[in-house]
């Protein structure tokens, strides 16, 4: 007994020291690239929402449409280390997903996603789900369609997240509109950079 005791408190000692090790070696990768990040990926400080939101509400099946090269799926695959879940990611061109699937190998985080390529619009179709986090930020004026396929698949106490609804993008106008007239959602705007992301609550 007292041996099986002892491996118990290693072994928790060690996935300890696991989790903390990548948790430093994400960090250092983030803070270092966090003027970097172009070709559509989010800023720095919209990621950390995402982030905060999987982890303070212990999330565990994500799904991210609109990849690009990996910032936003690195921050929720981050999180989603942490809450022992794993997560879909979309992208449409094959060259920033490959660089996407290169930044996540790299930081020992490509085993907590499924990586996806193709058009969005029929895949999101496709997924069996459930989810309980969502991250929108592919095609703006497809908002509103991504959310009607994908609102039978996200639990109750779920969040739907669309990116940039701060800016003077088409369909965005629209999709807030919608969004705001889903009664069984709360929306919110959570504007920590100029880009902005609607986070909606299931009820």
């Amino acid at each position: 007994m007292l041996f099986l005791f002892l491996s118990v408190i290693t072994g928790c000692a060690a996935q300890g020291t696991k989790q903390e090790k990548l948790d430093e070696r994400v960090l250092k990768f983030l803070k270092a690239n966090e003027q970097q990040w172009q070709n559509l990926n989010v800023p720095y400080e919209d990621g950390q929402v995402l982030h905060d939101l999987i982890v303070n509400n212990n999330y565990q099946s994500a799904l991210e449409i609109g990849t690009s090269t990996g910032h936003s799926t690195i921050w929720i695959a981050w999180a989603l280390s942490k809450t022992g879940g794993k997560m879909i990611t979309i992208e449409l061109d094959e060259d920033r997903q490959q660089e996407a699937i290169k930044n996540l190998t790299s930081l020992g985080l490509a085993d907590y996603v499924d990586f996806k390529l193709g058009d969005a619009h029929q895949l999101v179709k496709d997924l069996k789900g459930p989810f309980d986090f969502i991250f929108s930020d592919a095609d703006k004026d497809w908002y509103i369609q991504y959310f009607k396929d994908i609102d039978p698949k996200l639990k109750k106490g779920g969040r739907f997240t669309a990116h940039n609804v701060l800016q003077n993008i088409s369909g965005i106008r629209e999709y807030m509109e919608f969004i705001k007239n889903q009664r069984h959602y709360e929306t919110i705007i959570d504007k920590s950079s100029n880009s902005g992301i609607a986070i909606s609550l299931k009820k």
